[in-house]
């Protein structure tokens, strides 16, 4: 018996820092769509109760939250998405900017993922732009 709950105290303990860490309600999320069909794409920017639609697809952010002390580090999202041909939500519940696959929607046409939250007064750091490619190359010179 102590062998069977030794991993499940195993990962408990692991997640108490995670458990343990402060989250922040944001404003509002960017999420991103895909129409697998016919290859189209985009972002929409969304304040917490509000809703889009693409195609079939209407997109209602219920909530976003990211770490209070890095809030470029993740976003997690609760969304209600409803597809015009059923009465039900498609789906309805969380999911996680750095993992997707973790909690998606099972749609056989659209995608739908979390980008980030919007947070006031946060400025993600700006990236660096690539140097530029030196067009010059060693290679087939000398032959």
């Amino acid at each position: 018996m102590t062998a069977r709950l030794a991993p499940v105290l195993a990962l408990l303990l692991g997640a108490g820092p995670a458990l343990a860490q402060g989250y922040a309600d944001a404003p509002g999320g960017v999420i991103r769509w895909l129409d697998k069909l016919t290859g189209q794409t985009g972002d929409v920017e969304l304040q917490r109760g509000q809703s889009a639609t693409n195609g079939r697809l209407t997109i209602q952010l219920d909530s976003c939250r990211y770490p209070s002390d890095n809030p470029a580090s993740e976003a997690e999202a609760h969304l209600t998405i409803l597809d015009s041909s059923r009465s039900e939500p498609v789906f309805a519940g969380w999911m996680l900017a750095s993992s997707p696959a973790l909690s998606a929607l099972d749609h056989p046409r659209y995608d739908v993922w979390v980008l980030t939250c919007i947070v006031p007064g946060y400025k993600p750091p700006e990236v660096a732009p690539d140097a530029p490619e030196d067009e010059a190359t060693s290679e087939g010179e000398g032959q």
